[in-house]
């Protein structure tokens, strides 16, 4: 019943899975020419989100596995909502682990962010300085403009990878009013052109330009322009601080995250501390989950760091174990205590 799922939310590696993803809809095909190199492994900051997530019960539920491939299959980004500490960001990062994409671009995203910051970057001053230095005799300077390109993570993203890359695009509530919409090209044409470089490409040895990735590898621009092959995994999460134009909710595949609890909870538990720890820290899950009127929300980091705590310096003492409860897990609206 449910062969068609790619990502299954096991928390094991299966990369083969991926290979099984069907064509994309034509109205989704991309043309860029793949390029051979792999993406780097997974660092640390998906280890630090998922634990060892292999002995841990499944983490999501099925209308979210159903959504999660969704946006796989029909190459649309997923858009995630949800209360702080849902685990909207460690999403896209067990997507990543389980189907062997690699290393996660993050794009945090501020108020003052513009979409140029997660395409690229020029590094014109940096340019210019090489140039006088070289014009002097006190340095070399360089007509490889490459050198002074470096891709963001949203243009690493659209790279002409084999197989796609998974971008976390966060908070984009927080951006400016303007950023939603500016992405909507991008998002629906899966490429983009760096000025610099389309102004160089009829020039001769010019039409192709290596430049830096997010990664930090060395990467072939063709004709001034960034072309992907396989339509990167997108996922932008939102606290729900503001709406979104309709342009973009059009282009996306919607998910809600409630807070985590019961299996969910649990299989975040044992990732983090191991088989059989969700049973052993029950009083402390029981008044993490307590819904006593007093704010609600509480963020599942607060749970781990009292379980955490308690391992480490108070192992027995149940006194203690709940006055290190009551002190660390904590309702986030400061006006209630």
């Amino acid at each position: 019943m449910d062969d068609w799922l790619i990502y299954r939310g096991v928390g094991a590696p299966d990369p083969d899975r991926i290979r099984r993803l069907p064509p994309p809809p034509p109205w989704r095909s991309f043309s860029g020419e793949p390029l051979p190199d792999p993406a780097p492994p997974i660092d640390s900051s998906s280890t630090r989100r998922l634990g060892a997530r292999v002995a841990a019960p499944p983490a999501q539920d099925a209308e979210t596995l159903e959504l999660i491939n969704a946006a796989l299959y029909l190459r649309r980004p997923l858009l995630v909502t949800g209360e702080p500490g849902s685990g909207k960001s460690t999403l896209a990062h067990s997507v990543a682990y389980e189907l062997g994409l690699g290393r996660v671009l993050q794009w945090p995203i501020v108020s003052r962010t513009e979409l140029k910051d997660g395409l690229y970057t020029y590094d014109a001053i940096g340019r210019l300085q090489d140039a006088q230095l070289a014009e002097r005799g006190s340095g070399r300077g360089s007509d490889d403009i490459g050198r002074y390109i470096r891709l963001g993570p949203l243009g690493t993203a659209l790279l002409p990878a084999e197989l796609p890359r998974v971008l976390l695009i966060d908070e984009l509530d927080k951006s400016d009013i303007d950023l939603p919409n500016d992405l909507l090209n991008v998002v629906e044409e899966g490429e983009f052109a760096l000025p610099e470089l389309e102004r160089m490409a009829d020039r001769p040895g010019q039409d192709e330009v290596r430049v830096l990735t997010d990664d930090g590898r060395r990467v072939p621009v063709k004709d001034g322009r960034v072309r992907c092959h396989a339509f990167p995994f997108v996922v932008m999460t939102s606290n729900g601080e503001r709406d979104f134009p309709a342009p973009l909710l059009r282009r996306c595949i919607h998910l809600h995250l409630d807070p985590p609890r019961d299996e969910r909870l649990a299989a975040m538990v044992q990732a983090h501390f191991g088989a059989g720890s969700d049973e052993r820290n029950l009083d402390l899950i029981a008044r993490f989950t307590r819904e006593d009127g007093d704010g609600e929300l509480r963020p599942t980091d607060q749970l781990l760091n009292a379980i955490y705590l308690t391992q480490q310096a108070i192992r027995a003492d149940a006194g203690r174990r709940e006055e290190i409860a009551e002190l660390l897990i904590r309702p986030l609206d400061t006006r209630q205590r």
